[in-house]
């Protein structure tokens, strides 16, 4: 990915964009093991979007739910801090699906 970045003219991206993406994947792999996930790199709107879905089941209370976004959203700080540094965003959100799912982003500006 750091390649690519670079030849799209993004290299100031390059480093933060790396490990956001990775950090994502290794979060999904941890909550989710042996289940699918989708990562999407993509520039719009002036911005590097880094966005992963993954299939983590639903919980069974809200209680349950809030407890698990709290422990993942705890879990990224390496890559909030340096898509903070970056001038940028992250977040994490249930996907809205029978199924469950969540879906971590990253928003990076040049």
């Amino acid at each position: 990915m750091g390649d690519l970045l670079t030849r799209h003219g993004l290299a100031e991206l390059r480093e933060t964009a790396v490990l956001a993406a990775s950090e994502l994947v290794t979060a999904a792999c941890r909550f989710t093991p042996d289940r699918e996930m989708l990562l999407r790199v993509h520039w719009q709107f002036d911005a590097l979007r880094i966005v992963l879905h993954d299939q983590h089941p639903c919980h069974g209370s809200p209680e349950k739910s809030d407890e698990c976004q709290e422990r993942r959203s705890a879990d990224m700080w390496l890559p909030a801090a340096a898509v903070d540094a970056h001038g940028g965003d992250w977040g994490l959100a249930p996907t809205l699906t029978a199924s469950g799912g969540s879906k971590t982003w990253a928003l990076l500006h040049p």
